[in-house]
């Protein structure tokens, strides 16, 4: 069946509740951390349906996984940003962002994730190629959450230049602590998690930006 015609596809509510109900049992396999849970086989086994639903819902497995990350993506919502008051200070922000973050990429849609990005060829090129609709999924998660931390910082006259610095990086900065948490370590995780945000807090200081001698190429 041609992507066109999934992608056109309008399902009825019974369908988009069926629909619903594989994308949601697909992230709970994912979960698991299984690597055999990328196989369509045992997708459709975990699911309990055949291939050819998950076919008729999806298109092929592109699709699926596509279809997952937007759901994942849907759940985690965007950064509150509607939810800081007007003048809170840099530093407020920092922390949340960090807490929301470190809490977040502790449940299971980001295991899910986890687990597929594995799976996944790690060449953007070959990912393009091969899962296009999955690279394409991946590939908007960027600008949208730079975007969001811009917003999240555009009231009190923060460098830009240094916001997407920021958004950069604080995934993966994140993602470390996280690992520190599940493999286990001697380091206390919330200091480090304090400490983190605090750097951060004050790279992102105004008053700081414009001192002599904290700019660099």
């Amino acid at each position: 069946m041609a992507e066109a015609e999934v992608s056109a596809r309008r399902p009825n509510k019974r369908g988009q509740a069926t629909r619903d109900a594989m994308l949601d049992a697909a992230v709970t396999s994912l979960a698991s951390g299984d690597p055999g849970s990328v196989s369509g086989n045992r997708i459709a086994k975990d699911i309990g349906a055949t291939w050819g639903a998950i076919k008729y819902q999806f298109g092929d497995i592109d699709g699926l996984w596509a279809a997952v990350l937007r759901r994942t993506a849907e759940r985690r919502g965007d950064l509150p940003v509607r939810d800081v008051p007007p003048g809170t200070p840099i530093a407020d922000r920092v922390h949340a962002v960090v807490d929301l973050m470190y809490e977040g990429l502790t449940a299971s849609d980001s295991r899910a994730i986890e687990t597929l990005r594995a799976a996944l060829p790690r060449d953007a090129a070959e990912l393009e190629r091969l899962y296009p609709q999955t690279a394409a999924e991946f590939a908007s998660w960027s600008p949208s959450w730079n975007e969001a931390c811009q917003r999240l910082f555009g009231d009190l006259g923060v460098d830009p230049a240094r916001v997407h610095e920021v958004a950069e990086f604080l995934p993966g900065a994140v993602r470390g602590l996280v690992s520190e948490k599940q493999l286990g370590s001697y380091s206390d995780l919330d200091v480090a998690r304090r400490g983190l945000a605090n750097a951060i807090a004050a790279y992102l200081d105004p008053s700081a930006t414009n001192a002599p001698g904290t700019d660099r190429p």
